[in-house]
């Protein structure tokens, strides 16, 4: 098709399905009135380094775009980000957020939570680490470690609307999706 797909569309697209499946995490919380909104579409945010600071432009829908339509999507976003020239609606509100800091070099870190929302991930880039093998019971001879490229996504939470049961939940979601890219296309 032409279109080149990032890991952060892969990363987009895997939270989507995790939200999808643990909706509690797709939530608000209006400190006026104490009440949680699961809200009814996942409309994800997602962090973009401008010339005048941080904009979190979202992707309407997400869960309902294939991978290529949220490459395109972002994309688009992220340019007219940049330029300045994103409407309000195409900024304010969303439902989760995602930042991604890996493209700078940096491992991992912890994301503040954009209100109202319930919860951010952050990403970190991916690094080389050696990995032992599973240990299997009974075995002669266990499998030599190896090396993989890992990455680091941390969840931050408004425990109000979040436990961290959920947040687990929510995690190990988002893990089978990212680590079965196959699961991502249907």
């Amino acid at each position: 098709f032409g279109v080149k797909v990032s890991v952060n569309d892969l990363i987009i697209r895997s939270s989507a399905l995790a939200l999808r499946d643990v909706p509690e995490v797709n939530a608000t919380y209006d400190p006026k009135t104490s009440q949680v909104s699961i809200q009814p579409t996942i409309d994800i945010s997602v962090a973009v380094a401008t010339p005048t600071g941080l904009i979190t432009p979202i992707v309407p829908k997400t869960d309902e775009l294939g991978l290529t339509q949220i490459t395109e999507t972002v994309r688009d976003l992220a340019t007219r980000a940049r330029l300045g020239k994103l409407k309000p609606a195409e900024y304010q509100g969303g439902t989760f957020c995602i930042s991604n800091l890996g493209m700078f070099g940096i491992d991992e870190f912890s994301a503040v939570i954009n209100p109202p929302q319930a919860a951010i991930l952050a990403v970190g880039g991916g690094t080389r680490r050696i990995v032992p093998s599973p240990w299997v019971d009974g075995a002669e001879k266990q499998l030599p470690p190896v090396i993989r490229t890992i990455m680091t996504a941390r969840l931050s939470a408004d425990r109000r609307v979040v436990d961290e049961a959920t947040a687990a939940l929510f995690l190990s979601a988002f893990h089978k999706y990212l680590s079965q890219p196959s699961l991502l296309l249907l």
